[in-house]
């Protein structure tokens, strides 16, 4: 289950929480909210390491395309050298060098933007559902804070029930 999930559990359980009658608080079953939280806590760090995989991917992409121009530099060059005999065809030789160089370039540009465009996308999506998790935490623990805020006023007590 990803984490947009058991946020949206976690706000469910917090939102329909039952009343405690004369009093703002709510009754929330802890056992389901730290069941929530514990499968939140492992939802993560794979959602981390996936994003470090494509991190480690765009470095490989880049690395094959960086090496992959290099080659075709050197073949051109070769091919260039091989070819000097007649002035013409090193004239030919190098237009045609200069412009497997740029192709290569411009093909190592688009592969590389390609690359931290995907990684930026999925990192930013990270980044919103720790966001979302992180804000439903402080919900719950506000809600929870509330009801020990009560308690230091001197009200009654009212017990928990915990609710399958």
């Amino acid at each position: 289950m990803d984490v947009l999930e058991l946020i949206d559990k976690l706000d469910d359980l917090v939102h329909n929480a039952k009343a405690v009658p004369l009093t703002d608080q709510v009754r929330i079953d802890r056992d389901a909210i730290y069941e929530l939280l514990d499968e939140m806590r492992s939802t993560i760090p794979e959602e981390v390491k996936q994003a470090r995989w494509i991190v480690k991917e765009r470095q490989e992409m880049l690395a094959e395309a960086k090496r992959e121009s290099e080659r075709i530099l050197a073949e051109a060059r070769e091919q260039a050298a091989h070819e000097s005999s007649q002035q013409e065809v090193v004239k030919r030789a190098e237009r045609e060098a200069a412009q497997v160089l740029e192709q290569a370039r411009q093909r190592e540009r688009e592969v590389r933007l390609g690359a931290e465009d995907y990684a930026d996308e999925v990192l930013g999506t990270l980044e919103v559902n720790l966001g979302k998790f992180l804000s439903a935490v402080q919900r719950g623990r506000e809600r929870l804070q509330g009801r020990g805020d009560e308690l230091d006023e001197g009200d009654e007590v009212v017990p928990e029930t915990i609710e399958s």
